[in-house]
């Protein structure tokens, strides 16, 4: 966080469950709600990364998230983690459903083992991740659910069709759930990022003809990096928005 960051004092001790926490924009969402004071469990493929974020935070002086190792294909895993992880925690009021992983391919080349597994890495898990925390929220009534949509389908990008479905997915769960929700005191919004400057993105895509071209297209001529998406998922957290649900929130310097 930077010195003229927000403090939100009702995130102070909030336990807050992030997914694909240990990298990119994941790692900024788990940093930032580390320096609210917030019990943060965090779940990623990643194990190296993963450890290392949670001893760094450590090492910094913030509370010492939760890491555990797990693959969000595996729904099994994926539920066994948010029940060891809440008995450590406490009930999750905080619930944010960042993984994904925007790979591209060519829709000739698709096969139905291929478009399944984009589905599962990119929308399915959302949805059992909030159907797990879900009732956690229900007892204290009250609770935030963050998911992560994509620019991409806003902007018709092509490339990643099976992405791009299940991208535009997210945005329908999130609308259900919050009406489904909304009675129990809990809000469900979608973050929707621009291109965002992490290292991956920077390694297979960046260069300097794209982000001039995208640089054009924003009203705002800066690049974006993950913090820049972390403070929009703190406000969304904290009791700030306490009465937004059920829409999106770009953070993309105005390109879509």
């Amino acid at each position: 966080m930077q010195p003229e960051d927000a403090i939100y004092p009702s995130l102070r001790d909030r336990a807050v469950f992030v997914t694909g926490g240990a990298s990119g924009i994941g790692a900024a969402i788990v940093e930032h709600f580390a320096a609210q004071g917030s019990r943060v469990a965090f779940v990623d493929i990643q194990a190296e990364a993963g450890q290392a974020l949670a001893e760094r935070l450590a090492g910094a002086g913030r509370p010492k998230p939760l890491f555990l190792q797990c693959d969000l294909t595996d729904i099994k895993a994926l539920q066994a983690a948010v029940a060891e992880a809440g008995a450590a925690m406490g009930d999750f009021t905080v619930l944010v459903n960042n993984a994904a992983h925007d790979d591209r391919h060519d829709w000739r080349t698709v096969t139905v083992e291929y478009w399944e597994g984009r589905l599962q890495v990119n929308l399915r898990h959302q949805f059992f991740a909030i159907q797990a925390i879900a009732p956690m929220m229900i007892a204290a009534g009250r609770g935030s659910i963050i998911n992560f949509g994509s620019i991409s389908w806003h902007l018709a990008s092509g490339g990643m069709p099976a992405y791009t479905t299940a991208k535009a997915g997210v945005e329908g769960l999130t609308r259900s759930f919050a009406r489904d929700l909304g009675p129990h005191g809990i809000r469900v919004n979608c973050v929707i990022p621009g291109w965002i400057m992490t290292e991956r993105q920077k390694a297979l895509w960046v260069t300097p003809e794209a982000e001039a071209a995208t640089l054009a297209a924003q009203c705002l001529k800066g690049l974006l990096y993950p913090p820049d998406l972390a403070r929009m998922v703190l406000w969304l957290a904290a009791e700030d928005s306490r009465m937004c649900t059920a829409h999106t929130w770009t953070v993309d310097a105005g390109r879509s």
